[in-house]
C-alpha cells in the first residue's frame, strides 16, 4: 500500500494529458503563453474569482500576493505555526516577521480570538492556513481584518475546491494562493502556484512582479520582480486535471466518510466538518496520544502513515524562535497522524488502515 499513488490519475488521464502536452512541444512556447493565459482564466472561473495570476509555486503566490499588497521589512503578519514551512517562508521573504496565533482544538486551524491578541502597530496582513484542505474560520478573520484594517491572504494551497459559507475557499480574503505540488488535490508534475483576488490593481501588480517587474509590454518597469512564471507545460497539464477536480475530491470525501465509520467508536480523534465549511480533504489526519506505538503497529502491517506537520514553525529559529506560546499548536504537533488518502484509494486499502487502527485499539469490528 502507498500513503499517494500519483500513477493512478496519470493512467486515467494519459490520452487526454499526453495530447495537451504534444500540443505545447509542436507549438515551441513554454513560457508564459496561451497555456497558461488559458488556465488563469479557466481557474479563476472554477472559483468564481475575478483574476488569477500564475507563478512558479505555492510559496511564491503568496509571497508575491503579500508584496504586492505591500507587505515588507519592519511589518509583522500574523499566521500559524502549524503548517508547512512555506507559509511561514514567504512572509520572511518579503522581510515582514511572521507572528504566530493559536490555533482551535477542535479543528486545527487558526483562532481568531488569539489572532485579536496579536495585533499591534506593526501588523499588516492575515495569512489564514485552510488546513489539510479544510477552511478556517474566515468570517470571523475577515470582521477582525475589517476592524484593524488589515490584509487577508488565504492559504488555500491544500484546499482546492474547498468551500466556506457557499464560496471557494481562496475567493473570501484580499487574495487566495494556491500550490499545484503533485501530491495537491489539484497537483502538476512539478512546482506551480496561482494567486486569485478581485482586486484589478493587485492583479496587475503581480503580472509585472511574476517577471522581474516588467510591464505587459515590456517597454518599463514598475518595480522590482523576480523570475516566477507558470510553465506552459504546467499549465496544460492542469486544465486537463481541473475537468476532474470535482469528481476526485468526491472520491477523497468518499474516502473520508469511510474512514469515519470504520473508526466510529475508537479513542482517535477524527478530523471534523461542520456547516458552513466544506472539507477538501486533502489529508485526513487523526489525533492520537500513542501516535509512535501505532505508527510502528501499522507500518509492520504494511500501512504508511505520515505526520503533517512534526516541527512547529514557532519553535524554528529560521521562522520565529521559541517565544510564541501556542500551548493547542504544540499539543497536536505530538498527536497529529494522516492516514492513506488520495481520490484512487481502494475502499479496500481504506478499510485494511481503519481495520489496523481497530485492532491496535482492541476496539475490532
Amino acid at each position: 500500500m502507498q500513503f499517494n499513488d500519483l500513477t493512478i490519475e496519470y493512467r486515467q488521464q494519459r490520452r487526454e494529458i499526453d495530447r495537451a502536452m504534444a500540443a505545447v512541444f509542436a507549438r515551441g512556447q513554454f513560457i508564459l503563453g496561451p497555456e497558461v493565459e488559458k488556465f488563469e482564466r479557466e481557474f479563476a472561473g472554477y472559483l468564481g474569482a475575478a483574476h488569477a495570476v500564475g507563478v512558479n509555486s505555492g510559496t511564491d503566490a503568496l509571497f508575491l500576493a503579500l508584496r504586492g499588497l505591500g507587505v515588507g521589512a519592519g511589518d509583522e503578519v500574523i499566521t500559524v505555526a502549524h503548517t508547512a514551512a512555506p507559509t511561514a517562508a514567504a512572509i520572511v521573504m518579503t522581510g515582514a516577521r511572521p507572528v504566530y496565533a493559536d490555533i482551535t482544538a477542535g479543528d486545527m486551524t487558526i483562532d481568531p480570538g488569539d489572532v485579536a491578541k496579536k495585533i499591534t502597530r506593526k501588523t499588516r496582513a492575515i495569512v489564514p492556513v485552510h488546513l489539510y484542505g479544510y477552511p478556517c474560520d474566515l468570517r470571523a478573520i475577515m470582521k477582525i481584518a475589517k476592524q484593524h484594517g488589515l490584509k487577508v491572504v488565504e492559504d488555500a494551497c491544500q484546499a482546492h475546491g474547498a468551500e466556506y459559507a457557499g464560496r471557494k475557499a481562496g475567493t473570501i480574503g484580499d487574495a487566495g494562493c494556491f500550490s499545484f505540488y503533485p501530491t495537491k488535490n489539484l497537483g502538476g508534475y512539478g512546482d506551480g502556484g496561482m494567486v486569485v483576488t478581485g482586486s484589478r490593481k493587485l492583479a496587475g501588480a503581480l503580472l509585472a512582479l511574476r517577471q522581474y517587474g516588467w510591464t505587459r509590454d515590456r517597454k518599463n518597469f514598475v518595480a522590482a520582480g523576480v523570475n516566477s512564471r507558470l510553465a506552459e507545460l504546467q499549465a496544460a497539464i492542469l486544465r486537463v486535471k481541473l475537468r476532474r477536480l470535482d469528481a476526485g475530491n468526491r472520491g477523497r470525501r468518499a474516502i473520508a466518510a469511510l474512514y469515519d465509520r470504520e473508526l466510529a467508536g475508537s479513542p482517535v480523534i477524527l478530523p471534523r466538518e461542520e456547516h458552513p465549511r466544506r472539507h477538501a480533504y486533502h489529508l485526513y489526519v487523526i489525533r492520537t496520544q500513542e501516535r509512535a506505538r501505532l505508527r510502528k503497529y501499522l507500518l509492520a502491517r504494511g500501512v504508511p502513515t505520515m505526520i503533517h506537520y512534526p516541527h512547529c514553525l514557532h519553535r524554528s529559529g529560521a521562522y520565529g524562535g521559541r517565544k510564541s506560546k501556542l500551548p493547542v499548536t504544540d499539543r497536536a504537533a505530538q498527536e497529529i497522524l494522516s492516514l492513506p488518502m488520495y481520490a484512487g484509494l481502494p475502499p479496500a486499502a481504506a478499510r485494511r488502515v481503519a481495520a489496523g487502527i481497530m485492532k491496535f485499539y482492541g476496539c475490532g469490528k
